[in-house]
């Protein structure tokens, strides 16, 4: 089978979200170190490879939404979409104590061979769908409760935007209204990451935008990441509306 850097489904739904998940999957290509970054099975199955529980959530909120959702198709370890091609992240070599052995010795050749074979043909099929008139983009990740030597992280769940904070700061004033949630006001990071996904395709648009964390531990199966959706669903249609963008 031929290999395809991301997924869209729902291309042809009318609704004015398009639902994106930059690290839907812990998949290495073939044409990449031969389909095998050198680690271990356990360690693919960790956040260090993609979000855990993302890809499902972001499914299951598409539909809910009646909008489009593209995912990509590749670990955020072969090379990472939600980086600008200059972010010295784009390609890690250590990620939370864990070395890549087939990235350690990646030279500019290789970058360039990844970036063509998944980024570049995620990024442009993503904005193809971003052109739609109105869009407002919503992105799905999810963090893992603790970092090494780090602290446990609180929240449930966490909202991040940079200057544009249109979807955000209404957004977040629901979710503090949902009296279960620790709710992440721009954490557990800053939304403000400059070339990654967020900027190229709605900041530097103009296009309303909200990036949603999910911790990954409470979207771990399909019944919690269905769940979730459905009760992020009507509370992100209430803010579009109110918000009369």
């Amino acid at each position: 089978m031929t290999y395809l850097p991301y997924h869209i489904e729902g291309a042809d739904r009318s609704g004015r979200w398009l639902v994106t998940c930059d690290h839907a999957t812990n998949t290495v290509p073939p044409d990449i170190a031969g389909g095998d970054l050198g680690l271990s099975a356990a360690d693919m199955a960790r956040h260090i490879a993609y979000d855990i529980g993302a890809a499902g959530v972001a499914r299951a909120l598409a539909t809910l939404l009646d909008s489009p959702a593209i995912l990509s198709n590749f670990s955020r370890l072969a090379i990472d979409p939600n980086r600008g091609e200059d972010d010295p992240t784009l390609l890690m070599r250590l990620y939370d104590g864990t070395i890549v052995p087939a990235n350690r010795h990646a030279d500019a050749a290789d970058i360039e061979h990844r970036l063509n074979l998944c980024y570049r043909p995620y990024h442009d099929a993503l904005a193809k769908l971003a052109a739609r008139p109105a869009t407002v983009i919503l992105s799905i990740h999810s963090f893992t409760p603790k970092l090494q030597g780090k602290y446990i992280r609180p929240w449930e769940i966490g909202v991040l935007y940079a200057h544009d904070a249109r979807i955000a700061r209404p957004l977040i004033d629901h979710l503090h209204a949902e009296a279960d949630l620790t709710v992440g006001d721009n954490e557990p990071y800053s939304g403000h990451l400059p070339g990654d996904a967020v900027d190229r395709h709605a900041l530097q648009h103009g296009r309303p935008n909200a990036l949603i964390e999910l911790r990954n531990d409470l979207i771990a199966d399909e019944p919690s990441q269905q769940a979730w959706a459905a009760r992020l669903a009507p509370i992100l249609e209430t803010v579009l509306a109110q918000t009369q963008l």
